[in-house]
């Protein structure tokens, strides 16, 4: 019974993965991040991407700080919390927040404000998908691997 779990959810995983790239939530680079993981790291994809939402949110958090400053004029250092935060998604894959970072980054050089309020409610909306749907990805993970009785050794 237990294997019949497992197949079932390692196809529910395969389903959802398939989603996100279909849907462009996801790119190539988050298989590379994929094949990364093994025995010895095996919750190293959840590391990372945990990592990313930490790093992230703080980053949302000055972008959202800066543009509700009426005297707000530093759109240089938005610009680099923007390159960080394309850095980051890129890195994990995170393939429509990278793109509406890249937006966001046109209307910061260009200093249209507006642009940039448009940007960053689309930023969070789209963050907000990809963090959802990834914990909704490990949640299955961590499912399918207790149905398949996985077990991996204690580190001291």
């Amino acid at each position: 019974m237990l294997g019949l779990d497992a197949d079932r959810l390692r196809a529910d995983l395969n389903r959802l993965l398939a989603f996100l790239f279909h849907q462009g939530i996801l790119d190539e680079q988050y298989l590379q991040l994929q094949q990364l993981q093994d025995e010895s790291s095996p919750n190293f994809v959840s590391e990372v991407v945990n990592i990313y939402f930490h790093e992230s949110e703080k980053l949302l958090r000055n972008l959202r700080s800066s543009l509700m400053d009426r005297e707000f004029s530093d759109y240089d250092k938005m610009g680099i919390h923007l390159n960080q935060f394309i850095g980051s998604s890129s890195s994990i894959g995170a393939k429509r927040v990278r793109n509406v970072c890249v937006a966001f980054r046109a209307a910061s050089d260009q200093y249209n404000r507006a642009g940039c309020l448009r940007a960053l409610e689309l930023l969070e909306h789209e963050y907000c998908i990809l963090k959802n749907k990834l914990h909704e990805l490990f949640q299955i993970e961590q499912q399918r691997l207790l149905a398949a009785g996985v077990r991996y050794p204690m580190l001291n």
